[in-house]
């Protein structure tokens, strides 16, 4: 079962006009059905984005729709994930990457990879 996000509280995930252009060309070319995103445990800083193409409906996870694009959110993510913002960038000769603005996070490490979110109930 795909959890509904309730319309009347704010979007988990957000998107640039950039990021969608990105994902939509993205998944036209390789056929998938939407976009995951969660994150993992790794790198220097403890966590990454995981986000990437799927191409079966995940159970459980919270269903966004922009401009035509489907996102299914890790309800396991969601505290670490609410309020980021996925922007695509295009860099010199050619290269592009996703950037993440997260309100969440409270270090990332040097090369950019992971991050890392204090608990909340640990500030004191």
């Amino acid at each position: 079962m795909i959890e509904k996000f309730d319309p009347n509280i704010e979007r988990p995930v957000t998107f640039t006009q950039a990021a969608l252009k990105h994902f939509k060309k993205h998944l036209e070319k390789i056929g998938g059905l939407g976009i995951k995103i969660g994150i993992k445990t790794t790198g220097c800083s403890g966590l990454a984005y995981v986000v990437e193409p799927i191409h079966e409906l995940p159970q459980g996870f919270i269903r966004l729709e922009e401009q035509g694009v489907l996102f299914f959110v890790d309800p396991k993510a969601l505290q670490y994930v609410n309020g980021l913002e996925i922007d695509h960038i295009k860099r010199e000769l050619g290269l592009s990457q996703l950037v993440y603005k997260n309100p969440n996070e409270s270090a990332r490490c040097g090369c950019g990879e992971s991050f890392t979110v204090i608990d909340e109930g640990l500030k004191g």
